[in-house]
């Protein structure tokens, strides 16, 4: 094995392994935030990070092949997707009547100018 492969086989699994924590630390929020709002941020920040992360890793480790370009375009499509969908159940969680809640202090209305 020559230094560049090593470096290369390196590279990929720091990648890999860094997505696969960023995914695991989103799950633990999920489980561990009480509030809807911040479960559904926590989900939607480590989701897009830990797969771009995977994503990168995967595509360092198969080289320059056609599968580097599959996994460009699965990940283009994780990272249109994944914020949208997000987008469309904190959409529809605040049209159903989910509100946020006000930190002290706080009374959800606009200041007076």
């Amino acid at each position: 094995m020559t230094f560049l492969e090593a470096l290369r086989e390196t590279v990929s699994w720091v990648l890999i392994l860094s997505g696969g924590f960023f995914t695991i630390v989103g799950a633990f929020g999920i489980w561990r935030f009480r509030d809807f709002w911040a479960r559904l941020h926590a989900a939607s920040i480590t989701d897009s990070a830990g797969m771009i992360l995977m994503m990168a890793g995967m595509c360092v480790q198969a080289g320059f092949t056609l599968i580097t370009v599959k996994l460009i375009i699965i990940g283009v499509f994780l990272f249109i997707t994944g914020p949208t969908a997000t987008h469309a159940v904190a959409n529809a969680a605040l049209v159903s009547g989910r509100r946020p809640t006000e930190a002290p202090g706080l009374t959800g209305t606009e200041p007076q100018r």
